[in-house]
């Protein structure tokens, strides 16, 4: 089952769901920074960044301490990545209330950012989608409001330590003009253009009453997932050019220890059990609602507390199947949507909450990058002794 990732749903009153103007491509003259201070937990003085939509801050705060190298032998934690596709903020309230459970809960997450939900859609024109017509989107484009609080959940999300990762663009998904046919070229192109409207939102927007972003994003940006988990094999040359660390864009994957594809750390959604474990689902909130409400962002009522039951169950499975046998990292998927009266949120805050319990020992949520760090500490021989065991494969080691 692919995911899906949703804006054409979220946010109506934001936008056409998929913008089809043909424009030629023209700058906006760029607007008078807004303030830039230091920020809580950063060293120094807040550099401005290009035209002050970004500042560089200082070293990010409330990371981890450095990774300890494990024994051969010795019990890994447990990892737990909370990611999100998107990551707008529409009214709905979804980017506060789950900065609000991860700082609860002692979790860092990923945010993957669409980079067109800082672009103005009276700017749409800047957008030039590979093989797609100029301006064109198969997600809403964000009201004036709506971007103005995705970047103040954005900028508090990084303060709070979480990571800001890319989900590219336009989300484009079927017919010709599908990411799955993008060349490495277009992938590069389609990259560079996210970068852009993320470093230039305070051109492209004209606001000067909010402030900077308080990161450098040619440094932050270590990682993405791709529009319906297509066209990793393309991605991937122009990805390691960059420098990125991971991609999270592959489906179907196991749980089981991660290794690289194409020089990169390969993150895939996993299967994890669902219904009593009689099917595997993809560890993310679209594949459960298909499964339950078969596409249909509105199911009957009555099925709702039933199908937040069985969500929420399928997700702590996963996590109990790994964090009682070989200890593979779990990766979670989801969108800040209210599909079925808004049950996969509540699951996946449930979640959150089951495998914060005390009595789970040295289970860490943690982000991407911060998993990346981790991984690329250890020696390479016991990474391909984890890798060795098999789903529900019991560690055998010292712990």
């Amino acid at each position: 089952m692919r995911e899906f990732s949703r804006r054409g749903m979220l946010g109506l009153g934001a936008g056409a769901a998929a913008a089809l103007s043909v424009a030629g491509c023209s700058s906006s003259g760029a607007s008078a920074p807004g303030k830039v201070t230091a920020e809580p937990g950063t060293t120094g003085k807040a550099k401005p960044i290009g035209d002050g939509s970004t500042a560089y801050t200082g070293k990010q705060p409330k990371q981890p301490p450095e990774p300890e190298r494990l024994e051969p032998g010795q019990k890994p934690p447990q990892f737990v990545v909370f990611s999100w596709d998107g990551a707008g903020e529409v009214g709905n309230g979804l980017f506060p209330r789950f900065r609000k459970v991860a700082e609860d809960h002692g979790a860092a997450m990923t945010f993957f950012l669409s980079g067109l939900y800082l672009l103005p859609e009276s700017k749409k024109r800047l957008y030039q989608p590979p093989n797609n017509p100029v301006g064109a989107s198969a997600i809403g484009y964000l009201t004036d409001d709506h971007i103005k609080e995705t970047l103040k959940n954005l900028r508090a999300a990084w303060l709070e330590g979480h990571e800001i990762g890319t989900h590219f663009n336009g989300h484009f998904c079927g017919g010709r003009g599908s990411v799955e046919h993008w060349t490495p070229a277009q992938w590069d192109s389609e990259i560079e253009q996210a970068m852009s409207f993320v470093t230039k939102w305070r051109t492209n927007t004209g606001f000067t009453d909010l402030e900077p972003l308080p990161f450098d994003y040619s440094k932050e940006l270590v990682g993405g997932r791709t529009p319906c988990l297509l066209g990793q094999d393309n991605l991937l040359p122009t990805a390691r050019k960059r420098g990125w660390r991971y991609d999270a864009s592959s489906p179907g994957g196991l749980q089981v220890w991660p290794d690289k594809k194409q020089g990169l750390w390969n993150f895939p959604l996993q299967s994890i059990p669902f219904r009593g474990g009689s099917l595997q689902v993809l560890s993310m909130d679209y594949n459960f609602m298909f499964n339950q409400s078969k596409n249909s962002t509105k199911g009957p009522t009555a099925n709702y507390p039933g199908w937040r039951k069985e969500a929420a169950e399928a997700y702590i499975a996963g996590f109990k199947r790994a964090y009682e046998t070989n200890r593979a990292p779990l990766f979670i998927g989801n969108h800040f949507e209210e599909w079925n009266g808004g049950i996969y949120m509540d699951a996946i805050e449930e979640t959150v909450k089951h495998i914060a319990d005390e009595k789970h020992k040295d289970v860490r949520m943690v982000s991407f990058r911060q998993l990346c760090d981790w991984l690329d500490a250890q020696d390479p021989k016991v990474l391909a002794s984890l890798r060795g065991l098999g789903v529900g494969q019991q560690f055998t080691g010292r712990g």
